[in-house]
């Protein structure tokens, strides 16, 4: 099964992937999280990519997903998707779209990571609070545009970790993949994006929240 985390920047993609790993391999399953290959080129180049360079770097990111075959679960900390889109906003260059939503087409599950986490800077890769939404919505509009079905998941700590799984396996049972349903939790609920003209995470998190309501 192949998981992939999307999301604007500092909405927990990384720390997710890792609990995801955690969850997943104490009920039995072999798990290998892909990290983002965008934090290693900057940690090695010490600067942002150019223009030029953005293809590589999703080129690479999706090589390292599939080459991994003897696990039950690999979880990538994003896909060329989000290189293509940060190509789009920064560079106002949208070829890379075509390869990475055909790749994003291979994922089991695509879960997009809710803007309710507040911004924190991390260096290089944070452009800043004021992009998450235009970047939020830039995705919505290429997985929908694609047809890629996601989930939005909320919430924070342990709520946040149980919506994943709760949409991973439902998922997982919808395509009669190889996971436990008995294992999932029943206590949290997973939001899935419908209303494809409104992007207002605000408005998003209140019917989280409702669906969260006795």
């Amino acid at each position: 099964m192949k998981i992939a985390l999307l999301g604007a920047e500092s909405t927990g993609k990384t720390w997710l992937a890792a609990a995801l790993a955690t969850a997943l391999s104490a009920r039995g399953r072999t798990t290998a999280v892909v990290p983002e290959v965008l934090r290693e080129w900057c940690e090695r180049e010490g600067r942002t990519p150019q223009h030029h360079e953005q293809a590589a770097i999703a080129s690479e990111q999706a090589r390292r997903v599939l080459s991994l075959e003897a696990v039950d679960v690999v979880i990538a900390d994003t896909t060329p998707v989000m290189t293509a889109i940060y190509s789009h906003l920064l560079f106002g260059d949208e070829s890379l779209y075509d390869f990475a939503l055909a790749h994003q087409r291979l994922y089991d599950a695509t879960l997009v990571t809710g803007l309710d986490l507040p911004w924190v800077a991390d260096g290089l890769q944070r452009d800043g609070p004021h992009v998450r939404e235009p970047v939020d919505a830039l995705l919505r509009n290429a997985l929908s545009g694609a047809g890629v079905t996601w989930q939005v998941i909320y919430g924070s700590g342990t709520n946040r970790v149980n919506s994943a799984l709760n949409a991973i396996y439902s998922i997982a049972d919808n395509d009669h993949l190889t996971l436990e349903s008995s294992q999932k939790n029943s206590n949290s609920a997973v939001w899935a994006w419908s209303c494809e003209k409104c992007s207002d995470p605000g408005c998003e998190h209140r019917l989280f929240t409702g669906l969260l309501t006795p």
